[in-house]
């Protein structure tokens, strides 16, 4: 069996699991909010005994591929509607700035214009105050992994950091993430 597909997902307090036997539906309802999402038919999803169970038919490399998927997808639903998920992005580079405009995040970042990103329902723009170190900061949260994360990329690909390898540090980076640069040339001394 698969490692992950066979793992029970734990329902935690306040939060109520649906499942819909003939599409295959599952709707997770919870403090965050409420997800829904249909899954493959080949896989069977029961709830015992407080936890969510994914079960395949057979060994065919395509179930096994998609009893792993199923479980995780059911799990980053639970997580999602309990916890949330939250994606921070750095914005560096001069006169590169994100300030936050009633339920619009408008970026300045180098174009002869301004980029508006508007919040959709469920997904969360915030822009740490303009007086904290952290001046460049985008964090998208919300209680959809996929989204948050599609959003996340979409604004990243606005401006990503430059190929070069030596370091002006213009653009949009996730927190965290690792940017290989060279040192300058030293010249003659």
């Amino acid at each position: 069996m698969s490692r992950i597909g066979k793992q029970p997902i734990v329902i935690p307090s306040g939060v109520t699991v649906n499942i819909d036997g003939g599409s295959n539906a599952v709707e997770v309802k919870g403090p965050k909010g409420t997800l829904s999402q249909v899954m493959h038919p080949n896989m069977a999803i029961k709830i015992e005994d407080g936890k969510v169970l994914v079960t395949r038919p057979d060994d065919l490399k395509e179930n096994k591929a998609l009893h792993g998927l199923t479980r995780s997808l059911i799990n980053n639903m639970v997580v999602g509607v309990t916890n949330g998920f939250k994606k921070e992005l750095d914005i560096s580079g001069f006169g590169y700035t994100a300030t936050k405009q009633g339920k619009t995040v408008v970026l300045k970042i180098g174009f002869s214009h301004l980029i508006n990103i508007d919040e959709e329902p469920g997904i969360t723009l915030e822009t740490p105050p303009m007086s904290a170190p952290n001046k460049g900061k985008l964090i998208i949260s919300g209680a959809d992994k996929q989204r948050v994360g599609q959003i996340a990329a979409e604004v990243r690909k606005l401006r990503p950091l430059a190929k070069d390898p030596y370091p002006q540090g213009s653009g949009i980076t996730y927190a965290g993430e690792k940017v290989r640069r060279k040192a300058g040339k030293a010249g003659k001394k």
